[in-house]
């Protein structure tokens, strides 16, 4: 999927970015964390500061640098320091540990950090997170790993846990957190405030309240602001939102996020099979899930997989080995196109100067039409109902461009070579196969991921390179075959 498209998908979600800032609030922070111009400025003096008291200062004066940055941004400087400077980072915090560190912490550096705490150490931090936190962490561990730290984990925070990873991997279940405030249908505004006030086992922070039936299920969610607002003897089910997008376990991340997007919300109720309420997914998750799916789009765009710029020399290579091969045997396969025609070559030299517009135009014009296809069927916009006629709309863009640029590349052949007597035939040539070309692309940029979606294939992954190799193939195959009929 092109930056463009993928942009496009995050930027969706940023009309919740107050909420999100209100669900990072803690109240028992010391410091509030203000975003500020000056802010990045800030951050990259302390970051030099920092730099130079892990290179020559003590512990002491390390720790007592680090209680000026927030968690995210010491975060953001563990991920910047080399390797021997985050050992050395990590001896002074690691007796204070921060879960919310942790959490923040890219994949493989929080990898590194756990491989460096004891399995109480990481119980101990993960049993402060919430549920969907501490799943995230744990989900990438070796299975032993995993059993000891859940061990030591208390009993009723291991079972949230553990229903979380027994959950598929990028599914509801996976990202819901199980901590969430429901109360009975039949109870009312007051009752259900009094409960909010006395009970002591709730979450520090929520938004919403779920109403349940008997059976646990739920038939509504109200929002905080309206119970307040509401009389103390008026009864939840008749103030709840029935139209409260509830969603399955066992549905896709992605999906959720688009319903979140769709419908406004910033809770959603995870129920089971059964229509049982398990946990809740909130806005701040959906960010989540929009930020990697960014990154990993940006990431397969390229062929790199998971790559880090950690990663060693040899993990980096065996990473890119792949799509590396495969650009290999479509540009072999291009090659051979041209070898066909190197008679016609040998007898004009003009020929191999003016290939590379054709496959370069080619190129271009198949990479936007397939990413606005992704893109649409990333988010729902294509499926088989328009498909066709997405299909025919790109088809008359191709040629309607292929016309244009067919006039406007022909028009420029023939100045170029116009001390040759067969300028006039180069002009129509190149025309001829930009048409074909561009054509082609169009057709290629919307069909290849739709076939690689019916395929259950990520057209994200697959469908640049496919969609390089046919507007190569087709272009030289044009340029040239039409070049030969002409000429010869």
């Amino acid at each position: 999927m092109q930056i463009e498209g993928l942009a496009d998908r995050l930027i969706i979600f940023l009309p919740f970015h107050t909420q999100t800032l209100m669900n990072a609030y803690k109240e028992n922070q010391d410091v509030i964390h203000r975003i500020d111009p000056e802010s990045s400025e800030e951050n990259s003096i302390r970051f030099d500061e920092l730099v130079n008291l892990l290179e020559a200062g003590s512990d002491a004066d390390v720790k007592l640098h680090l209680e000026n940055f927030h968690h995210s941004d010491l975060a953001d400087a563990f991920g910047l320091l080399p390797r021997n400077l985050r050992s050395r980072l990590l001896e002074s915090f690691k007796d204070d540990l921060d879960p919310d560190l942790l959490f923040e912490l890219e994949d493989h550096l929080r990898h590194e950090i756990t491989d460096n705490l004891s399995s109480q150490e990481v119980a101990e931090a993960i049993t402060e997170m919430d549920s969907d936190e501490a799943v995230q962490v744990l989900e990438d561990m070796d299975p032993e790993d995993r059993i000891e730290i859940l061990d030591q984990v208390p009993e009723e925070e291991r079972e949230d846990i553990k229903t979380g990873l027994a959950y598929p991997e990028d599914s509801a279940g996976r990202r819901m957190q199980t901590e969430l405030v429901s109360v009975g249908k039949d109870w009312d505004v007051g009752k259900t405030i009094d409960y909010l006030r006395e009970e002591e086992d709730l979450p520090e922070e929520f938004l919403d309240v779920f109403v349940v039936d008997a059976e646990d299920k739920p038939i509504g969610v109200i929002s905080l602001s309206r119970i307040l607002r509401s009389p103390r003897p008026t009864l939840m089910r008749e103030i709840c939102d029935e139209t409260q997008v509830i969603v399955p376990a066992e549905m896709m991340q992605e999906e959720v996020a688009l319903l979140f997007e769709k419908y406004d919300l910033t809770t959603a109720g995870v129920v089971d099979q059964g229509g049982k309420l398990l946990g809740m997914i909130t806005v701040d998750d959906v960010m989540e899930v929009a930020r990697e799916e960014f990154e990993e789009d940006i990431l397969r765009l390229g062929g790199v997989g998971e790559e880090t710029v950690d990663d060693s020399v040899w993990q980096s290579s065996t990473k890119r080995f792949t799509w590396l091969f495969v650009n290999l045997g479509t540009a072999i396969l291009a090659s051979l196109v041209i070898s066909m025609f190197d008679a016609t070559l040998e007898q004009m030299v003009a020929l191999a100067v003016l290939m590379p517009i054709v496959a370069s135009m080619g190129g271009n014009a198949g990479t936007q039409t397939m990413t606005i296809t992704v893109r649409a069927l990333a988010t729902k916009e294509l499926t088989t109902y328009n498909a066709f006629r997405t299909f025919r709309k790109e088809l008359v863009v191709g040629f309607l461009n292929g016309c244009l640029f067919a006039a406007v590349t022909g028009l420029i052949t023939f100045v170029w070579f116009r001390e040759l007597n067969t300028a006039g035939l180069l002009g129509g040539i190149i025309a001829g196969a930009m048409i074909i070309n561009l054509v082609v692309a169009g057709v290629a940029g919307v069909a290849l991921p739709l076939l690689l979606e019916r395929f259950k294939i990520d057209p994200a992954v697959a469908s640049g390179v496919f969609v390089t190799m046919i507007t190569d193939v087709v272009g030289f195959f044009a340029f040239l075959g039409i070049a030969s009929l002409v000429l010869l």
